[in-house]
């Protein structure tokens, strides 16, 4: 069983460095993964993925990317709905260049469409984007986020069932173990969670973890290790996780980045798992 750790975004005990730098201070500390993250728009030009994808496989770091925040495929406004194409299919272009998979992104939001609508016009965007992923010939697949609150389209039922109907080649999911904690107010049990991923037969898991506040509402902010608020409980996670004996990634975004990383890097070892 391989398990790859690394922080989303460069760590910030490099955090005045570059992107590539950013990847040689995670193999550095002895983790595994990065998410780039493009969070709040693409910055990066095509010559500089290419740099970072050298240094990636010179590193032996597996890199992720991270599409923007500004994503909803089941808007009401359709120059919504293709703005959201274009900031995921540029990220999954610059993510080929840098040798990176998968491309993580929040679908959408219900609005004033039922759960069902909101599915099927997801699929559609979700569809049409693996058409032309593969028309350009760009190897990476896209990956629907687990969200962190109900009135985002994003359950972890809603996505597997989305993975079932259409496959698993050019796409997957990013299960988000805070998030889930927050939508269901805490209510979930991490080894079922596993077992229902387990049932996609996914050669790669990836996944997103921190600590996590949330309201009635859902996901308000994520939080470090150091934090009271003990939500998800992290070692119930890591026991969940080494019980599955999947291949997994897991991106801390824990405000404290790669320090939580380690920390739960020293879990997983308590636990009896060796990198």
């Amino acid at each position: 069983m391989l398990i790859f750790l690394g922080p989303a975004g460069i760590p910030i005990s490099a955090k005045k460095a570059g992107t590539t730098d950013g990847i040689r201070k995670v193999m550095e500390l002895g983790l595994g993964a990065m998410e780039v993250e493009f969070t709040h728009g693409i910055q990066m030009r095509n010559e500089l993925a290419k740099e970072v994808g050298r240094v990636s496989k010179e590193t032996g770091v597996k890199l992720s990317v991270h599409a923007p925040y500004f994503v909803n495929l089941a808007s009401a406004e359709p120059q919504k709905i293709k703005a959201s194409k274009v900031r995921i299919l540029q990220s999954c272009e610059r993510a080929t260049y840098m040798g990176a998979s998968p491309v993580v992104f929040h679908p959408g939001f219900y609005g004033n469409y039922t759960p069902q609508e909101t599915y099927e016009i997801i699929k559609q965007g979700v569809l049409d984007i693996i058409d032309r992923v593969k028309e350009k010939g760009w190897k990476t697949k896209i990956a629907l986020e687990t969200t962190g609150k109900p009135s985002q389209f994003g359950s972890l039922e809603e996505i597997t069932l989305l993975l079932e109907e259409i496959g698993t080649k050019n796409c997957t999911l990013c299960l988000d173990f805070a998030h889930l904690w927050a939508r269901h107010q805490g209510k979930v049990d991490y080894n079922a969670v596993m077992e229902k991923v387990k049932g996609l037969k996914l050669t790669q898991l990836h996944t997103h973890f921190s600590q996590i506040q949330y309201t009635q509402k859902g996901e308000r902010n994520h939080l470090t290790f150091q934090d009271t608020v003990k939500n998800p409980p992290v070692e119930d996670v890591c026991k969940a996780i080494l019980a599955s004996k999947q291949d997994i990634t897991i991106i801390s975004e824990s405000p404290v980045l790669e320090v939580d990383s380690l920390k739960m890097k020293q879990i997983f070892k308590k636990l009896g798992h060796r990198f």
